[in-house]
C-alpha cells in the first residue's frame, strides 16, 4: 500500500467524507447525497465496478462478466485485483448483502 502513502488520498477531507457517509441512514439518502456529489458517469463507474465484483464473486469468467457488463477485460481485472489484494471493502460489502 506504499503507492495509497504516497498519492495521500487519507487526509482530513477524505475522513470528513466518509463520517458523512456514514451518517446517511436510507438508500434515498444514498443515493440524493451521491448524486449531489458525483457526476451521473462517475455514479455509472462505480456502479459497474460493483456489479463486476459481484459477478465474479459468482465465479464468472472475465470474458463472460466483459461481455455482460459491456465492459473490457482490463477493466475486469482491475476489479479482480482490488477483489483479491485491495484491502478488503469489496469483500465486506459483498459478504454483508449476501447476509442480509
Amino acid at each position: 500500500m506504499q503507492n495509497e502513502t504516497l498519492f495521500g488520498w487519507e487526509d482530513q477531507d477524505t475522513k470528513a467524507l466518509f463520517e458523512g457517509i456514514l451518517r446517511l441512514k436510507t438508500v434515498k439518502e444514498c443515493e440524493d447525497f451521491f448524486r449531489d456529489l458525483m457526476t451521473l458517469r462517475e455514479l455509472a463507474e462505480m456502479a459497474e465496478r460493483f456489479r463486476i465484483a459481484r459477478m465474479l464473486r459468482q465465479n464468472m469468467t472475465y470474458m463472460s462478466i466483459a461481455d455482460k457488463a459491456e465492459t473490457s477485460t482490463t477493466t475486469v481485472t482491475r476489479v479482480a485485483h482490488w477483489l483479491k489484494h485491495g484491502r478488503g471493502g469489496y469483500r465486506l460489502v459483498l459478504d454483508r448483502l449476501r447476509k442480509s
